[in-house]
């Protein structure tokens, strides 16, 4: 039997499968477009990923199942009847309702809603996304009025568009702020709250199980699964134990540890409870998640700014670290997620001075982003004892200096995954759930072990980090 795992990401679609050995392999793999009409806004075009979704699934050849991993809380709204997208993706990294999420905190509305969804009130969940949609577009309200809006995260709309199903998977509606986690439905007081029409949303179900079929050019072709792309991952690690847990370092850096039946809520550590997956028929599982919302993004602006040309060219910096001669760089390009959860906080520099140049800002950047990370295992670590060494992935966890910097900063081992595909590892090995199909994951690991004697200054983090956060109040 062949499988399929379409990781529809932030930047690029990607299909996968495996190979005989089991190893996944990227088949094929499209970029798509970057919109930013206005500052704090970032959109996508849904009609593009369609376009590269169905590329991919025709690339891959015959196959038996796919599963489909999404961004988690990139949403959109579309027409029931047409299928037709009516505005752009407004991405998880749009901010443009910072606005309305302080309006609410002041109207003392945090404390219903971490009640309900278990989530803090953020631009960064999809619920105050949907509502400025509600209120902003005019296709929108029309839509409204002829009784076919349909709206949701992107997942529930290329499963509308390619197989007519309207539904959306549970990790994804946890990611939203207007499912309720304690009953795993759509609450009636959070989208009231957000301005978001409850009947307008999909069906929420289990994260394997019939999601319908695909018109590809090989055939129809059953969609198994559906789930977060940070939660395939997880899946893909082969975490499956209270106290496993990995972090993706993609755009963002996602970590996200295993607390199985139970919903650890400790809303004080900026830590946020979620469903890491339910298979069909089961109970869920729940997952403990922290977001860094700059990791490999902050390099990608570094390089486009002329600071090095080649990502091999960062891969070794001197010793000390900057951090230990007194530069600091605070990952803040698009807020502060956990533990701070500020989304007005910026970027920044500390410590600069004439003898500094791109390397050691580069240096610095690398460095800031393990010290954020650390702060969320630390959180993480405090709510659940991590149950051994660190399982990472991504693009930056190849590079040697930052995970041994990682590595002396969080002082545990540190394991870099050799093979980089882990989110669609998950989402083939989650598609093979309902083939009655059990795939173990066959990735390697390396060993980064903390250094001996190594102390480093983290309160000077700290205090940037209080700097990048009052900065735009002063």
């Amino acid at each position: 039997m062949r499988l399929a795992g379409l990781d529809q990401g932030t930047t690029s679609t990607r299909i996968l499968s495996l190979s005989p050995d089991g190893v996944p392999q990227v088949v094929h793999a499209i970029q798509h477009q970057q919109f930013y009409p206005h500052e704090g806004w970032v959109e996508h075009d849904p009609e593009e990923l369609i376009a590269n979704i169905r590329a991919c699934i025709n690339a891959v050849g015959p196959i038996d199942a796919i599963g489909i991993d999404n961004q988690g809380e990139s949403c959109l709204a579309w027409d029931a009847v047409t299928k037709e997208a009516l505005t752009p993706v407004l991405v998880w990294q749009d901010n443009r309702t910072s606005w309305q999420i302080a309006a609410l905190k002041a109207d003392g509305h945090e404390a219903e809603v971490m009640a309900r969804a278990k989530l803090p009130l953020d631009p960064y969940f999809s619920a105050s996304k949907l509502g400025w949609i509600v209120r902003n577009s005019s296709a929108v309200q029309e839509a409204i009025r002829r009784g076919t809006l349909r709206l949701g995260t992107t997942d529930a709309f290329f499963l509308d568009r390619l197989t007519g199903r309207f539904v959306t998977d549970v990790t994804t509606a946890s990611r939203t702020s207007l499912m309720n986690l304690e009953r795993l439905e759509w609450d009636e007081t959070l989208c009231d709250l957000f301005g978001v029409p409850m009947e307008c949303l999909p069906q929420i179900v289990p994260t394997t199980g019939d999601f319908g079929a695909i018109e590809t050019a090989h055939g129809r072709v059953p969609v198994a699964a559906s789930v977060v792309d940070q939660q395939a991952a997880l899946y893909g690690f082969g975490c499956r134990t209270t106290g496993d847990a990995k972090i993706t370092f993609g755009t963002g850096a996602f970590a996200l540890m295993v607390t199985g039946a139970e919903i650890v809520n400790k809303p004080e550590m900026g830590l946020l409870p979620t469903v890491a997956w339910q298979l069909d028929g089961e109970k869920p599982v729940f997952a403990l998640d922290g977001g860094v919302y700059t990791a490999s993004a902050a390099l990608n602006w570094a390089k486009s700014l002329g600071l090095f040309e080649d990502f091999g060219q960062i891969n070794d910096f001197a010793r000390p670290s900057a951090l230990e001669k007194g530069l600091v760089f605070v990952p803040a390009l698009a807020g502060l997620g956990c533990p701070h959860w500020s989304p007005d906080a910026r970027g920044i520099w500390l410590g600069l001075s004439i003898d500094h140049g791109p390397a050691q800002m580069v240096q610095s950047i690398l460095e800031g982003v393990a010290l954020r990370a650390s702060e969320v295992v630390s959180a993480m670590n405090t709510c659940i004892p991590l149950s051994g060494a660190l399982a990472i992935d991504g693009g930056i966890s190849q590079n040697p200096y930052f995970t041994q910097f990682l590595a002396d900063v969080t002082k545990r081992e540190i394991r870099p995954a050799a093979m980089p595909e882990l989110t669609g590892l998950g989402t083939i090995g989650l598609a093979a759930v309902p083939m009655g199909i059990d795939l173990q994951p066959t990735s390697q690991f390396g060993s980064i072990q903390p250094e001996t004697g190594i102390s480093l200054p983290v309160e000077r983090f700290h205090r940037a980090v209080a700097a990048s956060k009052d900065f735009v109040k002063t």
